[in-house]
């Protein structure tokens, strides 16, 4: 008997890449002797990589271990996820075996990754040093198209991206966006947050994001891969702890985080805190929301804060987006309770719409949303619905492929 199994339609030498949300598979069986056969799927290596789960359906939870008994030669569809709080930490770490359950022999090994966005400060050095070295060749100093994201974050482009609903489904946008470019440089890279509530040392060496000098410039190591950081013809990073500043007060947004009647238009109040606080605990670049996006630390702080969103749909289950607790307003812009373009439900998500009409900025940077080999989803002009069922909660086919490590799945 052979078993082959496929995990998000294949092929899996670029679509074996799980986190916490459970994806379509496969297994198919031929040869399967007279009478059927039963066999079962388990993780290779138990407690050493990554670890999957499997179910029959996407509902949670999910067991390390399936047993399915086969009565001819067929497809077998079945759902598989890494398993909650067991990431991988290098490429096809992780491993699923096919064993015939009446014989013990293995029928198929498939070698896969359990990817998920990390605290920075917990990545090995090796996790470290590929996405160093990923944002690095994406910026080619300063030739790179990591300059589009610079340019739609200043301008009339923060009329897009702040001071109204759309402030986190935009910036979940850019995120997504900057991941998928370094996943085309290196698909073993998930986008860390820095967790600006807790101590983060490790974090601003020369070694990791850069320490600041006396004059206000960030130094890297030699060889560090974003020692010849440019951004808009500008050498380097321009980062300093500000003395005195206001620290983020987390103790809020947890608060909101326990509140049940909490509903988006309530929760959206974040961006003043604790977003605006971490960005005015320096001074440089990501102090003023015009030159933020120039500093490699604006994604890692941005990550947390979508980190902390993705926390509250999780406990608040606000992943229905006809729903104005999840996300309001609703509908397009000149519809009944609408507000300014870009920042409604329905709306196309400026650049990657291409749109420089009335109401949007002059130009787009960047080009169409980049594609994934995991999943269809956003597509190339997205909504801000889009952004909100990352998960593939309420509709598989919304699922974004990412998660982060300390949100698990639910439904």
């Amino acid at each position: 008997m052979d078993a082959t199994l496929t995990i998000n339609s294949g092929p899996n030498a670029t679509t074996a890449y799980l986190g916490w949300s459970p994806v379509s598979a496969r297994l198919a069986l031929s040869n399967v002797p007279a009478g059927g056969a039963t066999v079962t799927l388990r993780n290779r290596k138990p407690g050493s990589g990554g670890q999957v789960c499997f179910k029959l359906d996407r509902q949670p939870p999910f067991d390390t271990t399936l047993t399915l008994h086969v009565a001819n030669d067929h497809a077998v569809d079945l759902f598989v996820a890494g398993q909650f709080q067991h990431p991988s930490t290098s490429n096809r770490d992780a491993t699923i075996e096919v064993i015939n359950a009446g014989t013990n022999q293995r029928l198929s090994v498939t070698k896969l990754m359990v990817r998920v966005r990390k605290d920075a400060s917990s990545l090995t050095a090796a996790e470290r040093r590929r996405f160093l070295e990923a944002l690095g060749a994406l910026n080619d100093s300063g030739s790179g198209t990591f300059s589009d994201f610079p340019s739609m974050h200043k301008g009339l482009g923060l009329q897009q991206a702040h001071g109204n609903a759309g402030f986190l489904p935009w910036h979940r946008a850019m995120l997504l966006d900057l991941e998928r470019k370094l996943q085309a440089i290196d698909p073993t890279v998930a986008l860390p947050y820095w967790r600006f509530d807790t101590p983060a040392p490790s974090l601003f060496t020369a070694g990791y994001m850069g320490a600041s000098t006396a004059s206000g410039d960030v130094q890297f190591a030699p060889g560090h891969p974003l020692e010849s950081w440019v951004t808009e013809s500008w050498p380097g990073v321009l980062r300093t702890p500000r003395q005195g500043a206001a620290a983020p007060m987390m103790d809020d947004t947890l608060m909101k985080l326990a509140d049940p009647t909490n509903r988006f238009s309530t929760w959206r109040a974040m961006e003043g805190n604790p977003h605006g606080r971490a960005h005015t605990l320096w001074t440089g670049f990501l102090f003023d929301p015009k030159t933020a996006a120039r500093d490699p630390l604006f994604y890692l702080l941005h990550a947390n804060v979508d980190r902390l969103w993705a926390r509250w749909q999780w406990l608040k289950r606000r992943f229905d987006v006809s729903s104005p607790a999840t996300f309001k307003p609703q509908g397009v812009a000149g519809s009944p309770g609408s507000t300014d373009v870009g920042h409604n439900l329905d709306d196309t998500l400026w650049p990657w719409n291409g749109d420089t009409g009335p109401g949007r900025p002059p130009t787009a940077p960047g080009g169409p949303f980049p594609p994934s080999t995991l999943t269809a989803a956003p597509g190339p002009t997205p909504t801000l619905a889009a952004m909100i069922d990352y998960r593939g909660v309420r509709n598989q086919a919304t699922w974004l492929g990412y998660d982060y490590d300390d949100v698990p799945f639910a439904t």
